[in-house]
């Protein structure tokens, strides 16, 4: 660090001490929903999205149809527009973490929605609470033959970091600094928008968007998942367990299938290759700016069955593995 003008010191790295904190907590459609807690965004926003989603009958409207993609893509920019304001370190604010996941906050947000409605991304706003990290993030799923499950994200942010390594370790260091907001307002790498509860502080933990995300089903395993992919990372994961419960697939079919993320800003619905093109027509005529490109997210997942037990490594980047022991 002195070597390259940093600014991080031996009694920093001395009083560095990881925090143990509670999982975020709910349910869908009668699964139970765990997931991880602020500074990380990721739990918060994937219930909340749920929690919304729950109230349309996702399977009479089909998958990746445009009356599903629009409630999903509608659901999403509500969510980013809140963390823009309302999430950050715990220890520096209050974050309103049991308001953002109830279901009467995404009952309000439902009263704003309809199939076939699309709101502008300059009139949502983040809600009135009472009271792209890239391609080096990675993401690993286990179970053992009790049920013993983990779920775990970890990441470097940008390819290989900062592109440092320390020597004699082999070890890469981090660039997660861009994980602040340097700026209200002003966009990071990802496009992400962040606000005064997101600026840099000393001893602060910045904002991620890390979901790594255990499913039960009256009280037993039924889903392990989590990806790396920036802010794609929430809106990845939510696909994976709406296309598992919601459209019965198993893990490989939800892994595969195409996906879409919107993130409120910049106002654009991102969408993979493989999605209908009348499926694309109608919602461009419905007023979505479409931007269809590069893959998005690579979850590694595993499904519980009965007394069978299924893996799914992501095809969209190599190197990804399932494998049973």
């Amino acid at each position: 660090m002195k070597e390259r003008g940093g600014l991080i010191t031996e009694k920093d790295l001395k009083e560095y001490r990881a925090a143990l904190r509670e999982p975020v907590g709910g349910s869908y459609r009668g699964y139970d929903i765990y997931s991880m807690p602020p500074p990380s965004s990721g739990g918060v926003h994937l219930i909340e999205m749920l929690n919304v989603l729950e109230g349309f009958p996702l399977s009479e409207y089909g998958h990746n149809t445009a009356k599903t993609i629009n409630l999903m893509a509608e659901a999403m920019k509500f969510a980013y527009a809140d963390r823009s304001e309302h999430l950050g370190d715990p220890d520096f604010k209050e974050v309103p973490v049991k308001e953002l996941t109830s279901k009467e906050y995404a009952a309000k947000l439902r009263e704003r929605m309809s199939p076939g409605r699309v709101t502008p991304s300059v009139r949502i706003k983040p809600g009135e609470i009472s009271r792209e990290e890239g391609p080096d993030t990675t993401h690993f799923s286990v179970i053992d033959s009790k049920g013993n499950m983990v779920s775990n994200t970890y990441t470097l942010n940008f390819d290989y970091g900062s592109k440092i390594t320390v020597p004699g370790t082999g070890m890469l260091l981090n660039n997660e600094m861009d994980d602040f907001s340097m700026k209200p307002g002003e966009p990071n790498a990802y496009g992400l928008v962040g606000g005064r509860a997101n600026t840099p502080e000393p001893g602060k933990r910045m904002l991620s968007s890390m979901t790594p995300t255990i499913v039960l089903k009256d009280g037993e395993p039924f889903l392990v998942t989590g990806s790396p992919g920036g802010s794609l990372i929430i809106t990845t994961v939510l696909q994976i367990i709406t296309n598992a419960i919601d459209f019965g697939m198993n893990i490989s079919e939800a892994t595969n299938a195409p996906r879409v993320h919107h993130q409120w800003l910049p106002d654009k619905l991102r969408i993979e290759k493989g999605i209908s093109g009348d499926t694309l027509r109608i919602l461009t005529e419905r007023g979505y700016t479409i931007d269809t490109g590069n893959t998005m997210g690579s979850a590694q997942s595993i499904m519980k069955k009965g007394e069978f037990i299924y893996g799914a490594s992501d095809p969209r980047r190599p190197g990804g593995l399932a494998e049973g022991y």
